[in-house]
């Protein structure tokens, strides 16, 4: 089973869809805690999901149970946790919220799936550790991060 990773950032909206279209993405799932934000753009909730649903028969979901709490992010982005820091306080909160339960439950919701959220690059985002924490649960999955 193929996963993949996208952010919208530093992306236009083109470079999104083609991405999502090469990977062939049936479902994309939204990790972000905050997804109506007037600086997501073409990623804000509703819009996302009409072009995902709409246009390129994705289908979307929203998964705050997949987003790191707003006290992690905030700690992070004030530089008071490194990122060492941050993925062990991240992974802790998937396992308080049981997501090893659901891997299969998430797993199942498309041939290829794809974990949305802001950053452009995987490296220093939660998304990667997702799928890290995810595979540790699966290791049928192959990781694919889409840039």
């Amino acid at each position: 089973m193929k996963v993949t990773t996208i952010g919208f950032s530093k992306k236009s909206l083109e470079q999104f869809v083609n991405l999502l279209k090469e990977a062939e993405v049936d479902c994309l799932i939204d990790t972000r805690l905050n997804n109506t934000s007037q600086l997501s753009g073409f990623a804000k909730k509703n819009d996302l999901k009409f072009i995902l649903e709409n246009f390129l028969n994705i289908n979307y979901l929203h998964d705050k149970e997949l987003a790191p709490s707003s006290e992690i992010l905030t700690d992070y982005k004030k530089k008071l946790m490194s990122w060492e820091d941050y993925k062990v306080s991240y992974t802790n909160l998937l396992l308080q919220r049981k997501v090893q339960n659901r891997v299969d439950e998430l797993l199942s919701l498309g041939k290829t799936i794809c974990f949305l959220c802001s950053e452009h690059q995987p490296e220093q985002c939660h998304r990667s550790v997702l799928v890290d924490f995810i595979k540790q649960y699966n290791k049928q999955i192959v990781v694919q991060h889409l840039c």
